[in-house]
């Protein structure tokens, strides 16, 4: 079974935090990584100030209906020297975005181990993390909006890179 890590990385919502989670479990991935301001749901020892750590676990909840706690995730605040370690150990990062050097979603062969990272619902994967990424994936658009909403963008990618 091919090994997936599904990155997380400056996603406002704490609905489509859950909801990816719950994705996640779905799809029986490996590891979820929550990054930059992403909301992420309450961990032990808990820096955030105690109120909006429960208000982001609640609103997390909400969507993952129990993903939280069914699915290994993690924390990480530094996500550049986290995709250069996942390099390291023969992931490749997949960044779901829509650039000019993106192949379609449809025509990637995934790798036994592959990272996929989506970001912002506005404004995407900032360029530094593209450049890191060793493939840009996108999803065709057939209709008049431009672009998935990122839960539903990254439960189409993930179901490729488990049964393609």
């Amino acid at each position: 079974m091919r090994q997936i890590i599904l990155i997380i990385h400056n996603v406002r919502s704490a609905h489509n935090v859950g909801s990816l989670l719950r994705t996640a479990d779905g799809l029986g991935i490996e590891r979820v990584v929550i990054s930059g301001h992403s909301p992420y749901p309450k961990l032990e020892a808990d820096s955030r100030l105690p109120h909006l750590a429960v208000k982001n676990h609640r609103q997390i909840q909400k969507t993952a209906l129990g993903a939280e706690t069914s699915v290994a995730w993690e924390h990480v605040a530094e996500i550049d020297n986290y995709l250069d370690r996942l390099k390291s150990q023969g992931y490749q990062v997949a960044a779901l975005e829509q650039t000019p050097r993106a192949i379609l979603l449809n025509e990637y062969s995934p790798p036994n181990k592959t990272a996929l990272l989506v970001g912002s619902e506005i404004g995407g994967i900032e360029q530094d993390l593209l450049s890191q990424a060793n493939v840009h994936l996108q999803i065709p658009m057939l209709g008049a909006k431009e672009s998935f909403n990122v839960s539903v963008a990254a439960a189409m990618a993930l179901y490729h890179l488990r049964y393609s």
